[in-house]
């Protein structure tokens, strides 16, 4: 793995970040549109239960937190994306970039951006509603890393499957994510979920986070298992996605890259 070609492939999206009005409003204008839509709902329900300081805190903190597992995901699929629209992918793999070079280049794409994303967030969040999301204290940290793992894996499994049947499907990059979003309590808690439900959100790596976001936000302490439950469901899909994206990949390979792109 060479450091020269990774932060090439790096070099290339920030570029294309730089100059593309689409991909700067993904970053600053639809977290804006977001904090502004929930944020005076919250406030507005706030009010009528009279209790609307904690209420607002906990809907706004779990709209931060969600923008990294977006983000997350969102580097891994539209970049690839970006690519067979602008037919590059066979320009990129004649070249001595490998297959893992690719990947490291699109999660250090991941991390950078959900970095700037939220912390813009998170002034606006402060600006407009006094919500300090280090008010989460500590655990902040894995939080960030345990939900970006989350937009990771799922960023992979959408990758594989636009490798296998192309972009005709490519409205999975936007909307998969949020198939987990209802599983995983970002607004509300587990225990409001029907059974059946709540049964699926245990095996969701982010429930145990946001459940663990609301705690803190509340009372100011976090129970350290959640971290490691999250943390395991984290690293089996990570490594079950990975393998299906590499089995696509080589199956892309096999059936030719440039009839991908046609």
């Amino acid at each position: 793995m060479r450091l020269h070609r990774i932060y090439a492939i790096i070099l290339r999206f920030m570029y294309l970040f730089k100059h593309s009005f689409d991909r700067q409003s993904d970053i600053f204008y639809w977290p804006a549109m977001d904090l502004l839509l929930w944020g005076l709902t919250s406030t507005y329900f706030g009010a009528k239960t009279g209790d609307s300081s904690l209420f607002v805190s906990i809907v706004v903190s779990g709209l931060l937190l969600w923008v990294i597992v977006w983000r997350g995901q969102y580097e891994v699929t539209v970049n690839l994306l970006e690519d067979l629209w602008n037919k590059n992918l066979i320009n990129i793999f004649v070249s001595p970039l490998s297959f893992w070079e690719w990947i490291t280049a699109f999660l250090t794409l991941g991390i950078v951006k959900s970095v700037l994303s939220m912390g813009v967030a998170s002034l606006l969040g402060f600006l407009l509603y006094q919500v300090n999301i280090l008010n989460i204290g500590w655990a902040l940290l894995p939080f960030f890393f345990l939900l970006l793992m989350t937009g990771w894996w799922v960023g992979f499994l959408v990758a594989g499957i636009i490798l296998r049947f192309g972009t005709k499907i490519q409205h999975l990059a936007w909307s998969m994510v949020f198939l987990i979003a209802p599983f995983s309590g970002v607004y509300y808690p587990i225990s409001v979920l029907p059974n059946w439900a709540q049964s699926v959100a245990h095996f969701i790596p982010t429930s145990y986070i946001f459940e663990g976001a609301r705690t803190a936000m509340a009372n100011g302490t976090v129970d350290g298992m959640i971290f490691w439950k999250s943390l395991a469901l984290n690293l089996i899909y990570l490594c079950l996605t990975l393998i299906f994206l590499r089995i696509s990949f080589n199956v892309r390979l096999a059936k030719g890259l440039q009839k991908l792109q046609d």
